[in-house]
């Protein structure tokens, strides 16, 4: 309001100078101008004073680098808007808004680059005259709802090292390399219905009592992502990583299913092919941060390939997931590892397959062709 104060002293010194030296000619200009700065300050108070600023998010849960879309609508409910200005944290400068009326919108498409939870920050409401004289801001009132926003790690696909096929294929070609099948669990009393084929007939040939094989659970025989996000260079590095176990995890659960071991967790989520699970789990992926370590025990006795996600660079896997059960091992890093070959790349990291029983990494690029 300093302006319209300004203006209000000037016009009240021309009065008393036209009073005091009886310069008739200074009345004019001083009555008009203590007018105008009394007439803009009442205006932009009154107007101010009942503004109202309403977010409206087109979602609450956004992809990175993917555009979201934000009206910002403002209202006035006494007076009609003099001049108004949005300013908003997403807004790259002030959005004017038409003079004169009680309403305006200001839409924006905001992307963000980096996945995490986002606080959008306040929007304000700058609130003038036409001629600047008296301004006034209108914060709007902060709404949990509105004001923050999570984004999401980006799904990118599995590119092989040998044929840089489409992700689909990639996908059946790298599950098909990690051996995700059922391997057998044990012998047990033959049971009604048991399929010949299942039969132990070696325990008939001796005599003893029929039996037959049994197979673990599916859950345990289908590829496992584990992601470690400690010790990771820089944020780059463990967003990579980030980025890396989801786009996996949604290729292997596309592709048959999976499981997923996140920082934190003692037991794996599953996922099947209908993803219902997946949003789940995408939101907790957005929300990984640099400490916390997955537990490993439930890890080491799945009978499937488990994919290990680092978000630093490592030779080896933990001594816990050992190769074992006949299944592949992967490791996946950021960048590469020298004088390795990867089976295959995403989102920056490098995939090496460290074992299976009978499948060697050499045999990728042969596999990933057919």
């Amino acid at each position: 309001m300093r302006p319209a104060l300004a203006t209000g002293l000037l016009g009240i010194t021309f009065a008393l100078s036209a009073a005091l030296f009886d310069a008739e000619p200074l009345w004019v200009p001083g009555i008009a101008l203590a007018v105008l700065a009394a007439g803009s300050a009442a205006w932009v108070l009154l107007a101010a004073r009942g503004v109202s600023v309403r977010r409206t998010l087109g979602a609450t849960r956004v992809v990175e680098d993917e555009p979201l879309s934000i009206v910002l609508e403002v209202r006035a409910s006494k007076l009609a808007l003099p001049c108004a200005h949005v300013i908003d944290p997403l807004l790259s400068a002030p959005a004017a808004l038409p003079a004169g009326r009680h309403a305006g919108r200001v839409r924006v498409n905001a992307r963000f680059a980096r996945r995490g939870s986002h606080p959008l920050g306040l929007t304000s409401v700058l609130v003038s005259d036409p001629l600047g004289l008296a301004s006034r801001t209108v914060v709007a009132q902060p709404s949990a709802r509105d004001d923050e926003i999570l984004v999401l790690p980006r799904i990118e696909p599995l590119v092989s090292s040998a044929t840089g096929g489409d992700a689909a294929r990639v996908a059946r070609n790298s599950r098909r390399l990690v051996g995700a099948q059922a391997e057998l669990d044990g012998i047990r009393p033959l049971r009604d219905g048991t399929p010949a084929s299942r039969i132990f007939w070696p325990a008939i040939a001796r005599g003893a009592d029929p039996q037959e094989r049994y197979l673990r659970a599916d859950g345990d025989s289908r590829p496992l992502v584990v992601l470690d996000p400690r010790g990771a260079a820089d944020l780059a590095a463990l967003d990579a990583a980030v980025r890396a176990a989801a786009s996996i995890a949604h290729a292997f659960a596309r592709d048959g299913g999976c499981g997923v071991l996140l920082p934190g967790d003692r037991r794996p989520t599953e996922l099947a092919e209908s993803l219902s699970r997946w949003p789940q789990v995408h939101a907790r992926l957005a929300l990984v941060g640099p400490a916390g370590a997955p537990s490993l025990g439930s890890a080491s006795q799945r009978r499937g390939a488990i994919v290990f996600v680092s978000a630093r660079v490592r030779q080896r896997l933990p001594q816990a997931l050992g190769v074992g059960h006949g299944a592949a091992r992967v490791l996946v890093v950021p960048g590469a590892i020298a004088d390795r070959d990867a089976a295959f790349t995403v989102a920056g990291c490098s995939a090496y397959v460290l074992g299976a029983r009978s499948l060697r990494g050499r045999d990728l690029a042969g596999r990933a062709r057919t």
